[in-house]
């Protein structure tokens, strides 16, 4: 016969495997392994589902609980007066030394030619502004007034050409110079110069990435106004004489530029009362499905405010990909040229073309 379980678990496990065995003939619990595997996978199961239930029903003493919430609640408590006492000497210290710091971060600045576009009355200046903004933050707490300075500060330098890398740099530089100021403060202490740089690491560090994301943010304002301006100033609408305009497209096409060529056309026929528009794409090297189906929605939006579209300047790549894609042209009136395109809108608009005038003159004469 051989070894018995001894474990708990192998005990149940074999109680469950040899049950069924007892209450059965023994030539049919020889023959059912199945059957036994089957009891012991269930058995296995239940198992773990009542050492979990356990578990989770445990009860934990009272006096333990309490003992270990006073306890945590202690520590955090402790740690928060903690650090605002560190914060509260740091910043104690940075408002004594604030004229030697201030200093010190204005001539790094300098050596490490940054903000060259900058005087140094300039820079000093701001840098004045940007310490007591710091100092602020280390303080309260609050980034709102250093994030309005941040906002302010970007919209003077970035026009002069100041780079972001630039404002990272001094702001890495001020916080190195306080960095090295409570290192020199506290260089015989070093379990309290720990503690005050554990307080003063989460608000440098939130200082940089405010001032950081201010800059960079405004930055990419002013590019987006740059970019929408040079847009407008790419597709110009020109009015040619009474009721007639020239629009003369340059460059790739993209789907922005086709929604904003749009925009400017319906606003200058407006403003025109234009009857007929000569769209110039001489200038237009290729475009593809989506700045197609645009151009001919512009057409349609056109008519639908009275004005007749001409498209001028087909090269023979636009022109193959418009009936390759299936564009539907049966509403667009293209001409070869926009000499030729001027004419046609002349005639539109029932007025005599310079070749009449011409002629007339001829058979004046």
């Amino acid at each position: 016969m051989g070894r018995l379980p001894t474990s708990g678990f192998q005990k149940s496990l074999y109680i469950g495997c040899t049950a069924r065995s007892h209450e059965r003939p023994d030539n049919y619990a020889v023959t059912s392994r199945r059957r036994r595997r089957t009891n012991a996978h269930i058995t296995l199961n239940v198992y773990s589902q009542v050492k979990r239930t356990k578990k989770r029903n445990s009860i934990v003493p009272l006096g333990t609980t309490l003992h270990r919430n006073r306890r945590r609640d202690r520590n955090s408590s402790g740690n928060s007066e903690t650090g605002s006492v560190m914060l509260r000497e740091l910043v104690a210290h940075l408002r004594e030394n604030r004229t030697q710091l201030r200093e010190e971060w204005a001539r790094r600045i300098t050596a490490g030619a940054l903000l060259t576009a900058m005087s140094k009355e300039e820079i000093f200046s701001e840098t004045t502004s940007v310490y007591d903004n710091y100092i602020e933050v280390l303080e309260t707490g609050s980034v709102e007034a250093l994030q309005a300075y941040a906002r302010s500060l970007s919209e003077r330098i970035i026009p002069r050409g100041v780079e972001t890398h630039e404002v990272v740099g001094i702001v890495l530089l001020l916080r190195d110079v306080l960095g090295r100021s409570l290192f020199k403060k506290y260089q015989n202490d070093v379990d309290l110069m720990n503690r005050v740089l554990d307080a003063y690491e989460p608000a440098a560090n939130r200082v940089a990435n405010t001032v950081a994301v201010s800059f960079v943010q405004e930055r990419e304002r002013v590019i987006r106004q740059q970019q929408e301006a040079i847009r407008e100033l790419s597709t110009p609408v020109l009015q040619v004489r009474e009721r007639l305009l020239i629009l003369p497209i340059i460059g790739m096409i993209d789907s922005q530029r086709a929604r904003q060529l749009t925009e400017q056309l319906l606003r200058g026929i407006r403003k025109n009362r234009a009857k007929v528009v000569v769209v110039d794409i001489t200038g237009v090297p290729t475009i593809d499905s989506v700045v197609a189906n645009h151009l001919v929605q512009t057409v349609e939006a056109s008519r639908l405010m009275g004005a007749s579209v001409i498209i001028t300047g087909l090269s023979s790549e636009i022109a193959q990909t418009l009936v390759t894609i299936g564009v539907n042209l049966s509403k667009m009136n293209a001409v070869g040229d926009l000499q030729g395109g001027i004419e046609e809108a002349e005639r539109l608009l029932g007025l005599p073309s310079e070749l009449a005038k011409v002629a007339t003159q001829e058979t004046k004469a």
